[in-house]
């Protein structure tokens, strides 16, 4: 996490439980007690009117706010009902973190606005999706790292095959998702539906992207096909 979003958190944390010890601020964070005196410096020497008090611990001025996001119910809506996709459709990190901030989002929302949004939107989610939400994390995961991914796949005439392939990024079809890749057999572009992969594991063995392998090129190369 970067240091500016940490700090932001502080700032939240503070505002949310002051007063509040340098102690229990740093497990919110997963920092040390140290670290904490130097953001609280840090934010001080910002402008950030934040000050100790002494036996209680850490609160911020009455009048500091920090800057609004002005959204409209339509903005809000779509808000949350992106946020609740995610905790459908994705694997189960993202997906937890998509609970926490729906939460986080449902519980700043005003109360004389909150009746306003409709109850007949929304994202429903499946309990029989385990191995594909486990294969969607592994694949984020293998994409982020450059990891080769070893995969078998069965497609929709039920012939099975095994490839080993670059993972270049997700793409989500409205009810399915893929993954776009290098496939090293026919040493081209290829798309496999992430419900259809019996197997997968991440390899040690790294791979390079370069202009002619990348994510850029291969949705290039679908917008020319499609």
């Amino acid at each position: 996490m970067r240091k500016a979003d940490r700090l932001f958190q502080l700032v939240n944390i503070v505002r949310n439980r002051q007063p509040i010890t340098a102690e229990d601020i740093a497990v919110e964070l997963n920092v040390s007690v140290r670290s904490i005196y130097r953001y609280i410096e840090d934010l001080s020497v910002s402008g950030i009117p934040i000050y100790g008090v002494s036996g209680l611990g850490y609160k911020l001025d009455k009048q500091f706010e920090l800057p609004p996001i002005n959204l409209n119910k339509n903005e809000l809506e779509a808000l949350l009902l992106g946020v609740d996709m995610i905790r459908s459709w994705t694997g189960n990190d993202l997906s937890n973190s998509a609970k926490s901030l729906y939460a986080k989002i449902a519980a700043a929302i005003p109360d004389n606005i909150k009746n306003d949004f409709s109850a007949t939107i929304f994202s429903p989610s499946f309990d029989d999706r385990h191995q594909e939400r486990h294969h969607w994390e592994l694949l984020r995961t293998a994409i982020k790292h450059q990891n080769i991914v070893d995969i078998k796949y069965q497609s929709l005439d039920n012939t099975e095959s095994r490839r080993k392939i670059y993972p270049l990024g997700l793409l989500y079809w409205g009810s399915k998702w893929t993954i776009a890749s290098w496939c090293t057999l026919r040493s081209d572009f290829r798309s496999f539906r992430i419900d259809l992969l019996t197997e997968l594991e991440t390899l040690n063995d790294k791979f390079e992207t370069n202009s002619q392998i990348c994510l850029k090129k291969f949705l290039s190369t679908l917008k020319h096909n499609y």
